[in-house]
């Protein structure tokens, strides 16, 4: 009895050595496969695994060159945890508004329901489909990673030109796989990486909230609305043919109660507030009148606002890092807004008026250092040629009215009746237009001054009135500020001697006056179509400047390695 005891448990022992032994041996084979399959003897030649393009051959050489080639996602022929959610973060990249097919998303589910089926003795899961995987997931990490770190699309690339200049640090993505594996977390490793901008994850968690609502609209529209048309705007009372169907699609953005429809076509109290959240998310004047720009919104299908959000969070991507910490002037073309944010406190939001679309504001950022009170307005060559000339052909006193000089290279005042107008040709007119300070300045009583190559700069203006229009892309490309003198309060706010008074009085010379800022402060003009607020609540713009389809274009395109 006891002999026979003393031989089941060698038995035992020896069973697990050899198991032990085949394991390891395992681990050897499938890092002698893995070696084969990034190792090539051209480093231009064409990597593929599993029929998949590699993100970069260096890197994942170099990876796994590091490790000597052992498996990271596999350990003695056992898929652990930390592959299942490798897997699940491929997945997830959708609401990053990235396209988890660019990670290899296929091969590796294929791979992985040939290993749940090899459990299950229905396939065999080979040593090499162990490498495969172990390969396209390190790489599908490493794709990842870069593109939620400096985005997918370059750019520089784009024909709308995109001007923000980002000084990213160079990452380790091998060094970052191994520590996400170490530490059991992809997940984190991943969050990492995204912009500093704390609406970011507000932003992800509205567009999984828009993947949830085109999955309602695909089984109850089918994937399609009938685009609503009216020809007059429909105020409260007023009946329509359409009404029906705006609340439904008031119903279905949860707008309206459900219970509370009424089946007559009249536009009544009910539906209202509805409508006035609707206005709200897509940056209309939330009057209850259902115009031209609340039919656009309407009209928008959660496809339509998916595609947004996609082009918007890429563009998050390519802002500087470093922003988040700093004092920071951001001009919204899109939203027709600034806001000046210190230490993530919004100090100032005011309305701007932005360029109109064939003189659309650039994006770029700069820094502002000085303001100039009273200014002068040295008119552009353009607008003299296409406007104040024809206009001193038909009116000779319009220099007088609008108290502008003529002035010769030289800087000096030339006397505008030694000119014959008539006979000038605006593209050969040797003269300078200049318009001085005033009411009437076409730069109003004070301009922000950040040096640029595009002369943009941010400006006060006389005709107030613009501010009220929802649509304010109305300028030759400056950006006109609604509340000047609040902005050169916080700007000066290191000097106690400039007191609202001085500024008011600063704003009403006859001659300019420059002031040097104690720092300077970056400015950012970018165009953003989307985001949400700290609470997640979402907002949409019109692309004003047709600036989205080119991005989502570029998002679309297959992944070049």
């Amino acid at each position: 009895m006891r002999k026979n005891r003393f031989t089941f448990f060698l038995l035992i022992l020896l069973g697990f050595q050899t198991g032990g032994l085949k394991a390891q041996n395992s681990q050897v084979e499938i890092s002698n496969l893995i070696r084969s399959l990034i190792e090539k003897d051209s480093p231009e030649s064409d990597q593929r695994v599993a029929g998949q393009h590699l993100f970069s051959a260096v890197v994942i050489k170099e990876f796994y060159s590091d490790r000597l080639f052992m498996p990271t996602w596999s350990e003695g022929g056992v898929l652990p945890e930390i592959a299942y959610e490798m897997r699940y973060e491929i997945q997830q990249v959708q609401f990053d508004g990235l396209n988890p097919m660019d990670y290899h998303l296929s091969a590796v589910n294929a791979l992985f329901d040939k290993y749940e089926k090899s459990k299950k003795a229905i396939e065999t899961f080979e040593l090499f489909d162990y490498a495969a995987l172990d390969v396209l997931l390190s790489d599908a990490y490493m794709i990842i990673s870069t593109h939620l770190y400096l985005g997918k699309v370059n750019p520089g690339n784009l024909k709308s030109q995109w001007n923000i200049h980002r000084s990213a640090p160079e990452i380790n993505i091998g060094e970052r796989l191994v520590h996400a594996i170490e530490n059991q977390s992809i997940r984190k490793s991943f969050e990492s990486l995204y912009p500093t901008f704390t609406i970011y994850k507000k932003m992800r968690d509205g567009l999984r909230f828009m993947y949830d609502h085109e999955k309602k609209f695909n089984a109850k529209y089918i994937g399609s609305w009938k685009k609503l048309k009216i020809d007059k705007s429909i105020k409260l009372g007023d009946s329509n043919n359409q009404i029906n169907e705006i609340k439904s699609r008031l119903v279905f953005w949860g707008f309206l109660d459900p219970n509370s429809l009424s089946e007559d076509k009249v536009y009544d109290s009910i539906m209202e507030p509805g409508i006035k959240k609707l206005q709200k998310r897509h940056g209309l004047e939330p009057d209850g009148i259902i115009g031209q720009g609340t039919v656009f919104a309407l009209n928008q299908s959660p496809s339509d606002l998916i595609a947004t959000a996609k082009v918007n969070m890429e563009r998050l991507r390519w802002l500087p890092s470093d922003l988040k910490e700093q004092e920071l002037i951001l001009v919204n073309t899109a939203n027709f807004q600034l806001d000046f944010i210190s230490k993530r406190d919004t100090l100032l939001s005011s309305k701007v008026i932005v360029g109109k679309s064939y003189h659309a504001t650039p994006q770029f950022n700069a820094d502002m250092s000085y303001i100039v009170f009273s200014p002068n307005w040295t008119v552009p060559v353009s607008i003299t040629r296409s406007e104040i000339i024809p206009a001193i052909k038909k009116n000779p006193n319009y220099l007088a009215s609008k108290n502008m000089s003529v002035i010769n290279n030289s800087g000096e005042q030339v006397d505008p009746g030694s000119i014959d107008w008539q006979k000038v040709n605006p593209r050969k007119f040797p003269y300078t237009i200049r318009q001085g300070p005033g009411a009437q300045n076409s730069l109003g009583l004070v301009k922000f001054m950040f040096p640029n190559r595009y002369s943009v700069y941010i400006h006060d203006t006389p005709s107030r009135s613009l501010f009220a229009r929802e649509d304010r892309a109305l300028s030759h490309g400056c950006i006109r500020l609604e509340n000047p003198a609040e902005l050169a309060k916080l700007l000066l706010s290191f000097d106690a001697q400039w007191t609202e008074g001085k500024i008011a009085e600063s704003m009403r010379l006859k001659k300019e006056k420059v002031v040097n800022l104690d720092r300077k402060i970056p400015v950012v003009i970018f165009y953003l179509t989307y985001w949400t607020d700290s609470v997640g609540n979402e907002f949409y713009r019109q692309d004003i400047y047709n600036r989205d389809n080119e991005i989502l274009k570029a998002l679309g395109e297959e992944r070049k390695s």
